[in-house]
């Protein structure tokens, strides 16, 4: 009898334990502490955040004081971010004739910045470049391209945007790319095509990481059959919590982790919280019934819709629907730390590439309140550090060290 009840007992003890190794909850008190701790000590870096849109279409200059956009300078060193992976999108319905201009002309912005911010701002292209710019008090910048539609199906053209800096690509955005599927369009390729699979293979042997975010379930699984190295999800949540389809399964959250890439958790309220994208969805006939007014009003004019009017549009059509709090991106942390592991789960927040935000993390500049929190839940100063960066940090070495193995062989 005594034995059964201390089985018992030992049940009762494993299942009141917080999952995946992390301490009992801390007191906010001893949340500030580690928090306080951590943000000396991490290299925080967000993978996605779509400001160069701005710099282009508007002139908008990073340093701005009054920015009115998520990501600044002043914000980036507010909330203690380290280092940015801006993102080279170009609209998949941009016309195919100046497709590479536009997306040279928003590579171009960024080194523009770069330049024009040199006290800053550091432009880098590795890891080891990351860790440099950060001791030197300045904040790394690096580019990621989204959607393989802007290689307009050559590979030379992905040689080109490697050249020019660019370290990770999203395989699609919202439609299909002909060689890969998207998890907003009908199946096509079921997967990849060979030609997808030869991009796969050249960004593989450049040292480009992989992005799966926005592809379809048949892709994700196509890219891990034919990848050499790690891949990453540049900005994507757990469809668990809410079904997006562009938000990652458990299986596929499991999968990533046995190709020993990492999901950054995407900040967009949509595809956080359930509630918010049932709500969400009821305007979206209405909302892209105005964008396409818009866009073809615009084009009368001989000019294209920039991403700005856009949100601007559906912030006036379902501005008023009730976000969720921050704290939901930490339960999809949480989620995802327990399905994949504490060793494959980062941020990437999509920031300035939203038309909405969580309450407490309307800009850049509130990341720290996400480490408190995340402190707060348990985690350890050294996981919390993973979570921040040393994990997409790990990704991108194995991602050059696979390049430099097949460029000498």
């Amino acid at each position: 009898m005594k034995r059964v009840l201390c089985i018992c007992c030992l049940a009762a003890l494993t299942l009141a334990a917080p999952p995946h190794g992390r301490a009992a909850q801390r007191t906010p008190a001893e949340a500030e502490q580690v928090a306080a701790r951590v943000l000396e000590r991490a290299i925080i870096i967000d993978s996605h955040e779509d400001t160069p849109q701005p710099m282009l279409d508007e002139g908008y200059d990073l340093a701005d004081p009054d920015s009115p956009y998520m990501v600044s300078i002043p914000k980036m060193r507010q909330g203690h971010l380290g280092a940015a992976f801006f993102s080279i999108w170009v609209d998949v319905k941009w016309p195919p004739a100046t497709l590479i201009q536009r997306t040279l002309g928003l590579i171009d912005v960024v080194d523009e910045q770069v330049e024009r911010h040199r006290d800053a701002l550091g432009l880098v292209t590795t890891a080891a470049d990351v860790v440099r710019i950060h001791q030197d008090g300045k904040i790394a910048v690096l580019m990621g391209l989204e959607g393989g539609h802007t290689i307009a199906n050559d590979l030379r053209v992905l040689d080109i945007y490697y050249r020019l800096g660019v370290r990770y690509m999203t395989l699609t955005h919202t439609a299909n790319t002909g060689w890969a599927d998207s998890s907003a369009g009908k199946p096509q390729a079921n997967g990849l095509t060979e030609f997808g699979r030869a991009v796969v293979a050249r960004m593989n042997r450049l040292g480009m990481m992989v992005d799966i975010s926005h592809v379809s379930d048949a892709t994700f699984y196509a890219v891990l059959a034919a990848t050499k190295a790690p891949v990453i999800a540049s900005h994507s949540s757990c469809r668990a919590l809410c079904n997006a389809p562009r938000n990652m399964t458990d299986e596929m959250i499991r999968a990533l982790a046995k190709n020993n890439g990492v999901m950054q958790i995407n900040f967009y309220p949509a595809f956080l919280d359930q509630d918010y994208a049932s709500e969400r969805k009821k305007f979206s006939k209405q909302i892209d019934a105005a964008v396409e007014t818009a866009r073809a009003e615009h084009a009368k004019k001989g000019e294209h819709l920039t991403y700005a009017e856009e949100v601007a549009i559906t912030q006036r059509i379902a501005g008023s629907i009730p976000t969720p709090s921050f704290e939901r991106i930490a339960e999809h942390i949480d989620h995802a730390v327990q399905v994949g592991g504490v060793d494959h789960v980062g941020i990437g927040s999509d920031f300035d590439g939203i038309d909405a935000a969580p309450r407490g993390m309307e800009d850049v500049s509130k990341l720290p309140a996400l480490v408190r929190e995340l402190a707060r839940r348990g985690y350890s100063e050294d996981d919390l550090i993973k979570i921040l960066s040393g994990n997409l940090l790990r990704v991108m070495r194995e991602v050059e060290d696979t390049a430099r193995r097949m460029q000498n062989n």
